[in-house]
């Protein structure tokens, strides 16, 4: 059941700026605009959502075309951001440094930004956007890391399960950046989950049931919030927002093995967005130093 997606990569060229041409009499001066032609390139493709293992079929609306332009100057390598957002570079997605979401007891701090890509040829197909949040509390678990490089932090599976293990809370947040057929979505993630949980218990069917559910029949516009956050080791809550940051949750799971699952999609071994993994790493290297 694979799907496919209209792919636009658009150069922009940039016109000049308007010329201002004046007749000597009478003095009457005319506005000429020039208009900036546009060239785009577009290819059909499919790739998987969440995970390059298991194939994710994916069918956005097809005539939903995503337009970038882009900068000389723009930068893939780092962050940048303002005092109260810190910008992912390459899907140029911005995420709140803090935030607070419902159904959590506390301010939750941005660790590191990542996006989610699938490359075909040359073309690189931006999926999703995604940010961890964590209550600084967690860090006070982590001493045994203090001092260790980027690197070590990112190949360290124990330090990436005590911040799951931890019962403080933490949200993925993820930002999609072309539109998704909620059931996609679903599909996508249920691909990447699945084959996690060895032995699914019934308390687990039920959970991603009840997961299902949410996305079923739902369609999710570019620029769609999905916040998936962690209450503790077994329980999470869900919330979907087109209009900014949720204020209600959608739904709660309660299974030990779905959130962790869910979990090791990210940050396991073969995470799903490299970068995300990567820029959590060097933001714990640097608080931790």
């Amino acid at each position: 059941m694979l799907g496919a997606i209209a792919v636009s990569t658009p150069v922009w060229l940039s016109a000049p700026a308007p010329s201002r041409t004046c007749n000597s009499i009478p003095r009457i001066c005319f506005l000429r605009r020039i208009p900036c032609p546009t060239m785009s390139l577009c290819q059909t493709q499919n790739f998987s959502l969440f995970s390059s293992t298991y194939p994710l079929h994916f069918s956005p609306y097809r005539d939903s075309i995503t337009r970038t332009q882009f900068s000389p100057n723009a930068s893939s390598s780092s962050s940048v951001g303002t005092a109260e957002y810190t910008e992912e570079p390459t899907t140029n997605v911005k995420f709140q440094r803090s935030l607070s979401l419902p159904g959590c007891s506390a301010s939750l701090s941005l660790l590191g930004t990542g996006y989610r890509e699938k490359v075909f040829a040359i073309i690189g197909v931006k999926v999703y956007a995604a940010g961890l949040y964590v209550n600084l509390s967690i860090l006070s678990q982590l001493n045994a890391w203090k001092g260790q490089s980027a690197a070590e932090i990112q190949e360290s599976p124990s330090l990436f399960d005590s911040i799951f293990n931890s019962p403080f809370e933490k949200s993925l947040q993820i930002v999609l950046v072309r539109d998704v057929d909620g059931k996609t979505f679903w599909d996508a993630l249920d691909d990447a989950i699945s084959p996690r949980i060895k032995s699914p218990a019934p308390i687990d069917e039920s959970a991603l049931s009840t997961f299902r559910s949410i996305f079923q029949g739902r369609p999710l516009k570019k620029g769609t919030f999905i916040f998936l956050s962690w209450l503790d080791p077994s329980k999470m809550l869900v919330c979907v927002s087109s209009n900014g940051l949720p204020s209600s949750v959608d739904a709660e799971i309660e299974s030990g093995n779905v959130t962790r699952a869910l979990f090791d999609v990210f940050f396991g071994n073969a995470p799903v967005s490299p970068s995300l993994k990567d820029s959590v790493s060097k933001g714990l290297a640097t608080i931790l130093k």
